[in-house]
């Protein structure tokens, strides 16, 4: 089977995808193609995946991902960095080609950014934790450093957990509200004590809330379709002691 690779036409001109668990080597609890550093995986299977997601999306260039930690923190790429000299944070900028930005997910959000016209491109790992802390306002604010302009970016939310697969509890709920009142609207009712959340409609809210200009949601639920993307609150209801990791990466030409 060969790599499955997702685009978006807001995102055209730019080399990006957004991959799922169709393509790759891995086999048993990681089967397809599992990209986590951080899984018990076979450590060969792992980098021949990576191999093959970067060379599905920009053929030739550098694979750079961060170790990620649910933050807000951005680091802009220059050069390539060894996988072992992974930066602590959970979005990557960049104006430099030859270099394919890499953002690991297993239901939280990924994000691709470009600015065609300046060059420069970005990619975030938005949980609900680092959404809520303003991870893609760091991001926004990191490619304007570099030349971007946001009235110009492109922001297209990936495939992560969607609502009808989203239960959190009120205490959760909560503190979304108490940080900004209008979040009541990402909350529908759920069992007694519980609600289901929006994740991509927050993540695509507080980047049109931040000023940029053009934004959009593939809507692809990680829980729900099993054979084409790993799902951590999946394995974890089905109590499987690990999991997979997806790759969404962007380009420039």
């Amino acid at each position: 089977m060969s790599v499955e690779v997702v685009t978006s036409p807001l995102l055209v001109g730019m080399r990006h995808g957004f991959l799922g668990r169709r393509g790759g080597v891995s086999t048993g609890l990681f089967a397809g193609l599992n990209v986590g550093l951080g899984s018990a995986a076979d450590p060969e299977s792992i980098a021949e995946n990576r191999r093959r997601a970067a060379a599905a999306v920009a053929p030739g260039a550098a694979l750079v991902t961060a170790y990620q930690v649910h933050s807000t923190g951005v680091v802009v790429a220059t050069a390539a960095w060894a996988d072992d000299a992974r930066p602590h944070a959970d979005a990557l900028v960049s104006a430099q080609s030859g270099l394919v930005l890499g953002i690991l997910t297993a239901d939280c959000a990924p994000v691709l950014f470009a600015d065609l016209d300046a060059g420069v491109i970005g990619a975030a790992h938005a949980g609900w934790r680092g959404a809520l802390g303003g991870v893609t306002d760091a991001t926004v604010t990191a490619m304007e450093s570099i030349g971007a302009r946001r009235d110009r970016l492109r922001a297209v939310v990936g495939p992560c957990i969607a609502q009808p697969s989203y239960e959190v509890d009120d205490g959760f709920r909560t503190r979304f509200e108490v940080a900004d009142a209008v979040n009541e609207r990402f909350f529908i009712g759920g069992r007694p004590g519980h609600a289901q959340f929006d994740l991509p409609a927050y993540v695509a809210h507080r980047l049109t809330d931040f000023g940029v200009g053009h934004v959009d949601a593939l809507r692809l639920d990680t829980f729900a379709l099993a054979d084409r993307f790993f799902s951590f609150r999946r394995a974890t209801l089905d109590h499987e002691p690990d999991y997979g990791r997806q790759i969404s990466l962007i380009a420039l030409p």
